[in-house]
């Protein structure tokens, strides 16, 4: 079993399978990005190795991500492989966080695969402000990749990014919207990682504020339920849907983290909000068995920190971290 220094058991990995996206998100990217050279990324074949090392030693959940996860070529493959491993037992669940642009012709092989939740990441109803949110993102493509899924009886959460002056004007009708269609909402502050053209103090919208706000029109009651993630849950009365709130910054959530990140090139990152990591791809190939790469996560587990030092001020006007949250994995 992985077991850090403070106790934590880690039974959830996030894989990220390219640090591409069809989309450049205006807090996630800058515009004009420089991706990494395909020959450095691993093989297919090396990231299901790869998630089976982490299953041999006791993970349960393990989410692709990316960047886009679905622009990698044949991703199909892997996430009928990694859905073997939950049909035959040997894994308790498989996700993957999506921008939604590949669903509508992919969601019904998802499905096939064995995957019964997805995230998607929407940041507004509005496509004109879509389009400014994401630059080059087709909300209409969007939105019937969203349908494609609910048609293929996947669960959808839908991940929102809180964004002072932004959007910060619709979370009501987000919250109908996904009432009204059956999907779970969560809302995320909107973190320190990466260059990226704007400021991203001006962007920065404490949750502790929004739900003193949204509780003028909705009652929200505090609910027990998990998903593995970091987002504390409520229900919302009105509508009897699900509306978690990820705060990464006014209210740190690392005393109950049980995941750790790895990166599409094989790089392990303990935590989110810290530099220190562990080289994953050359204990890979460097044999055909999986014993070395075991003892390098388990070098890196023992190496796991007891939290992230996220911050935003104006007297900080840098990321927390150097690298874009497309490079480590959502």
């Amino acid at each position: 079993m992985l077991v850090d220094p403070f106790g934590r058991e880690v039974t959830y990995v996030r894989i990220s399978v390219t640090d591409r996206c069809d989309f450049r998100c205006v807090y996630c990217m800058a515009e004009h990005m420089t991706f990494l050279p395909k020959r450095e990324l691993l093989t297919l074949e090396e990231l299901l190795r790869l998630s089976d090392a982490f299953i041999d030693l006791g993970v349960r959940k393990i989410r692709l991500t990316g960047g886009e996860p679905l622009v990698r070529r044949n991703i199909i493959w892997l996430i009928e492989q990694l859905g073997e491993r939950v049909k035959d037992g040997r894994l308790e669940e498989l996700t993957i966080t999506t921008n939604g642009s590949q669903l509508a012709q992919m969601a019904e092989r998802i499905a096939a695969a064995g995957v019964r939740r997805i995230n998607v990441s929407l940041d507004t109803l509005d496509p004109e402000k879509f389009r400014r949110i994401t630059r080059w993102g087709d909300f209409a493509k969007v939105m019937s990749g969203i349908e494609a899924a609910k048609r293929a009886g996947l669960a959808i959460k839908i991940n929102m990014v809180a964004l002072k002056g932004v959007n910060d004007d619709e979370f009501d009708r987000m919250i109908a919207w996904c009432g009204a269609e059956g999907f779970d909402l969560c809302l995320i502050e909107v973190m320190p990682m990466g260059e990226i053209e704007g400021d991203r103090t001006d962007q920065y919208l404490p949750l502790s504020l929004v739900r003193r706000r949204l509780e003028e029109r909705w009652t929200l009651t505090d609910i027990p339920y998990r998903t593995g993630g970091p987002a504390r849950y409520v229900r919302v009365e009105e509508t009897g849907g699900r509306l978690g709130f990820i705060t990464p910054l006014s209210h740190n959530f690392c005393e109950s983290c049980n995941r750790v990140r790895v990166t599409c090139t094989g790089t392990m990152y303990m935590c989110l909000g810290q530099e220190d990591r562990a080289e994953l791809r050359e204990a890979l190939r460097a044999s055909e068995g999986d014993e070395l790469v075991k003892q390098a996560i388990l070098e890196g587990i023992s190496r796991k920190p007891k939290g992230h030092d996220f911050v935003i001020d104006r007297r900080r006007n840098r990321p927390a971290v150097r690298r874009h949250m497309s490079v480590t994995g959502g």
